[in-house]
């Protein structure tokens, strides 16, 4: 949530940043609310302070013998007027918060300005495109081929966007989630945390899921009031909420293996076939908990963790910046990682890497104890996919795939394969 102080003070620039993201900020409905909230809070601090005079002033009658009941019946109506205050104070609060919490975050003055994906930068290339001389097969060929990947079996218990793993196939599904978690751990410096998979309601808008984007989450429908959960960070980083952590404690580093439950609201029609955009899927999940001055180096490192399993992997991606249009509500700046997908013949989303600055911290009220001034300050939260399991096997399956459609295991993932080295 952006600093209500810089809305009060800063309305039209705020205005301005954020309609480079495609958000169209109702600044005459803000400074009417504005103005109300300032009267409100006025006249109730006066009143306040008229009541306190007033019950001093009985307690001095009552001293001196005089009659109090004049000054107990001014006081009880001081106290029905200054309530009714409170109630259209509390009021028109909600009002603000209703607009203040779907505006997305100011974009970082480092991001390129641009409306959609189509206007991303690209920062830098890594590893050769893989040429091959015989036609491709995508995913889903090469999993049917050897009956390891099945649709139709888990539209049969689920629906669509939903797939079966079988055999060699599931395995390499799960060494490629092991790799990941014991690369990020061992020689990244991340601790990991196992999270629960249902998650409430403020954990959900902690990090910005609630309230803009309800429509897109699972939600269990009951007494309870769960969400499935959207990705390993919205329970992460809410470890901070309403906590004050401890400056020589910093930075907090995790990373987290999950289910990821997404219902793709509007992206029908697209990325149907295969595993690129399902309900549910897996990610290893890296969250980092900094002190602002760091941040932004912390940004640099934890996309250089996520990069460091492709390079491992051997496949060819590209890091782009995205631009003001492109960015996710809670992000200030975000780095893509994109694998090239040699069936598609072009690169492919495998990794969102964020600063979000105190986008989030601001509605946990995740902060750290300041050493210089005592005092306590927000936080900076980051996160980023170390990476998306299911694409990634995706990336493995069509770049080391052979001309009789068999698949070769890389060689950083055959120890977690028991020294298999080639599928089909």
């Amino acid at each position: 949530m952006i600093d209500a102080k810089l809305i009060r003070e800063r309305l039209q620039w705020v205005a301005e940043e954020v309609a480079k993201r495609g958000h169209i900020l109702d600044v005459k409905t803000l400074e009417t609310l504005e103005e109300q909230r300032k009267a409100l809070q006025v006249s109730s601090q006066a009143l306040q302070q008229t009541r306190n005079s007033r019950s001093k002033a009985i307690g001095q009658a009552k001293a001196k013998g005089e009659d109090v009941a004049p000054l107990l019946a001014e006081v009880a109506n001081l106290g029905d007027d200054l309530n009714k205050q409170k109630e259209q104070l509390e009021e028109v609060q909600a009002k603000l918060n209703n607009i203040l919490h779907i505006v997305p975050n100011i974009p970082h003055e480092s991001v390129p300005q641009g409306r959609s994906e189509d206007d991303n930068v690209e920062v830098r290339r890594v590893g050769d495109i893989p040429q091959f001389d015989f036609l491709v097969k995508d995913h889903v060929a090469l999993g049917e081929q050897w009956e390891m990947m099945d649709f139709p079996m888990a539209s049969k218990l689920a629906g669509s966007r939903f797939v079966v793993l079988r055999g060699p196939l599931a395995r390499l599904q799960r060494a490629l989630a092991q790799f990941m978690l014991d690369t990020h751990i061992n020689e990244h410096g991340y601790q990991e945390v196992y999270v629960p998979f249902l998650l409430n309601e403020d954990s959900m808008f902690g990090t910005g899921q609630l309230p803009k984007f309800k429509d897109d989450q699972f939600h269990t429908g009951d007494d309870f009031g769960y969400y499935l959960l959207p990705t390993a960070e919205a329970a992460v980083t809410n470890f901070a909420r309403d906590e004050i952590l401890q400056n020589a404690t910093l930075p907090h580093k995790y990373v987290s293996h999950s289910p990821c439950f997404r219902k793709e609201a509007g992206s029908y029609g697209k990325d149907m076939r295969g595993m690129i955009r399902q309900h549910q899927f897996e990610k290893v999940e890296l969250v980092q908990l900094v002190k602002p001055e760091n941040s932004y180096a912390a940004l640099e490192e934890l996309t250089g963790h996520a990069e460091a399993i492709l390079q491992a992997l051997k496949l060819p991606y590209r890091v782009m910046s995205l631009c003001t249009g492109d960015l996710g509500f809670s992000a200030t700046k975000t780095y893509d990682l994109e694998v090239w997908l040699p069936a598609q013949n072009t690169y492919r989303e495998i990794s969102s890497c964020s600063n979000c600055e105190d986008f989030q911290a601001r509605r946990m009220q995740a902060r750290f104890r300041n050493p210089e001034t005592g005092k306590p300050e927000l936080l900076h939260t980051l996160n980023g996919s170390g990476l998306a399991v299911g694409r990634t096997l995706v990336a493995v399956m069509e770049n080391y795939q052979d001309e009789q459609g068999r698949i070769q295991i890389p060689e950083v993932l055959q120890p977690y394969m028991g020294g298999l080295k080639i599928i089909g």
